[in-house]
């Protein structure tokens, strides 16, 4: 795979604030043509993650239970925003990521990084759909040699617990219990692949636009887009030097602050 080095960070305050080269030599400079699988791909940060690969000029390949949903994401699609998503550049496998056949086919193809996106209610998907998917992934990269992942739980997963605002500890230890017990599985599972990974735990998302601003926290996280979440996962993925490799940061666009779960429909993109 095709590295470049094209982020930077610097320290504001107890965070640091992850950004990204945006001049348009560094954007040029940035499209490897990498091959990159996005597991989740219909999920709303999974579409983040396809979408602007594919403006950089990468190939994606995508699985999901439903390719039908795999839609231009609002935050960075503009006037396209909820259009159905295509691309010469993309595949999208329809597929299970608990069958390990299903993950398979997404590695017949040339992989160079993987984006693991999962999500869904438990009571839709399973109580260990994130941990039994991950490991059927980290198992077929383990096959085809390939090293570079990125993973996205959330605040509030692994050692991240003091870092969730007090109510939403409350969720995480009542109504969103099991899910929780599976991100903190899925995220062992990832920390003992031995792959290059990055476990990337955001605060409360959001459909806004990209903000460019993406603060690696210390304390309780702020909002964030999930437009930036999906621009430090793919920098995740095809950055050699990325800062981050084998930790878990929390991020969100306005550090310090708390936040409360937003379970609208406007946060989901329904409204």
């Amino acid at each position: 795979m095709k590295f470049t080095a094209i982020a930077t960070t610097l320290l504001v305050g107890s965070a640091s604030a992850f950004v990204a080269n945006k001049s348009p030599s560094a954007m040029s400079s940035t499209a490897l043509n990498a091959n990159i699988a996005v597991f989740g791909a219909s999920g709303l940060t999974a579409q983040e993650c396809i979408y602007q690969a594919l403006k950089d000029g990468d190939t994606v390949v995508g699985l999901t239970r439903n390719p039908a949903n795999v839609l231009v994401p609002k935050g960075s699609g503009g006037s396209d925003a909820d259009k159905p998503l295509i691309d010469d550049n993309l595949t999208v496998i329809g597929g299970d990521v608990t069958n390990a056949a299903d993950v398979a086919k997404v590695f017949e193809n040339d992989i160079d990084g993987v984006i693991v996106a999962l999500g869904g209610k438990t009571s839709d998907v399973g109580d260990t759909m994130l941990t039994d998917g991950t490991n059927n992934i980290i198992s077929a990269m383990k096959s085809k040699g390939i090293k570079r992942m990125a993973v996205v739980t959330s605040i509030g997963a692994g050692d991240s617990k003091d870092q969730a605002p007090f109510a939403f500890k409350i969720l995480m230890m009542t109504v969103m219990k099991k899910i929780f017990n599976d991100k903190n599985n899925q995220e062992k599972a990832v920390e003992e692949s031995g792959l290059e990974y990055c476990i990337v735990r955001p605060g409360g998302l959001t459909v806004d636009k990209p903000t460019g601003v993406i603060n690696v926290i210390d304390g309780e996280a702020g909002s964030i887009p999930r437009a930036d979440v999906a621009q430090f996962c793919l920098e995740a993925v095809k950055d050699a030097e990325f800062p981050y490799i084998g930790k878990a940061p929390c991020i969100s666009s306005v550090g310090g602050t708390s936040w409360v779960k937003d379970r609208s429909a406007a946060a989901r993109g329904q409204a």
